[in-house]
């Protein structure tokens, strides 16, 4: 009896069976898969996307807006997309989600004091401009946000500021001029198809410490001279009284003394008015004050 090995599957086949079409199908459903997912992308909802082309005779910005939906991306293009919804974004000291780097604004009074700020804007891009947006700028919303917008609400916020003391700020006149610096915002950015419909502050103005010690002190000075003149006016008050007083005593008094002039028999009378019953006692050549003969 003789024993022999059996004999191994030959290449390309697995019990018998060809394997060389599911290695193709497999391959081509990975490649595919890979193809899309470098080759595409989404344009989220709320946003508009922009075509930009880098190749061939169309190369340039696509002026049509592309909505939102899944796009496949071809050599040579990508797409940047800009918030076509309303949004609110900030530019602050403090870390937020688009980073740690310091976007507080700042600017001066009147007199060049120093002063920062975080704000608070809102806006929204127009579908229709975003593509003449990107070719004036050739910046993404990023980029256009952080970089020309905020400089304009800078530059804006800085030329209301300087129109003013920092007193008027301190008071209550912030508001007054957050919103004149919007107005100069939308001046510039609205006919571009950005809608910048708020801007607030966001917690107070930060004051160098001696501005707010002067203030305060400037505060206390005028709120003293405020007392100061509270009571000067209720000791001229009373004094006026004092006078009118004394005033009216002398005019009643001339006018008894004009009738005692006029008519004596007055005297008597009053004199009556204060008897209270009783005969004088009367000794020597003394006269009584009350003439009691009668005619």
């Amino acid at each position: 009896m003789t024993w022999s090995l059996p004999e191994p599957p030959r290449m390309g086949t697995l019990n018998g069976r060809r394997v060389l079409p599911i290695v193709v199908i497999a391959l081509l459903l990975i490649g595919v898969t890979l193809t899309l997912s470098n080759c595409s992308t989404t344009v989220q909802p709320g946003n508009v996307g922009v075509k930009i082309r880098t190749l061939g005779a169309s190369a340039g910005v696509d002026p049509v807006p592309m909505p939102a939906r899944w796009y496949l991306v071809g050599i040579g293009e990508r797409i940047i997309q800009y918030p076509a919804i309303q949004r609110t974004y900030t530019y602050t000291r403090e870390s937020d989600d688009r980073g740690t780097e310091n976007e507080e604004i700042s600017f001066s009074d009147n007199n060049a004091l120093p002063m920062t700020a975080d704000v608070q804007i809102v806006l929204r891009v127009d579908p229709q401009s975003a593509p003449a947006l990107y070719t004036r700028y050739r910046l993404s919303f990023d980029q256009l946000f952080e970089g020309p917008i905020r400089n304009d609400v800078r530059s804006a916020i800085a030329a209301e500021t300087e129109l003013v003391p920092v007193e008027f700020l301190y008071k209550g006149g912030r508001q007054t001029v957050i919103q004149k610096a919007l107005a100069r915002v939308q001046r510039k950015w609205g006919p571009q198809g950005v809608t910048i419909s708020q801007l607030d502050w966001i917690g107070n103005i930060r004051y160098p410490q001696v501005i707010l010690d002067s203030i305060q002190a400037k505060t206390k000075a005028d709120a003293d001279t405020l007392a100061a003149q509270a009571r000067v006016a209720v000791a001229k008050a009373e004094a006026d009284a004092k006078v009118e007083e004394a005033r009216g005593q002398a005019e009643s008094n001339r006018l008894l003394a004009q009738s005692i002039s006029t008519n004596p028999a007055v005297v008597q009378l009053r004199a009556i008015e204060k008897w209270d019953g009783r005969l004088p006692s009367v000794t020597g050549s003394g006269t009584p004050f009350i003439n009691l003969q009668t005619k």
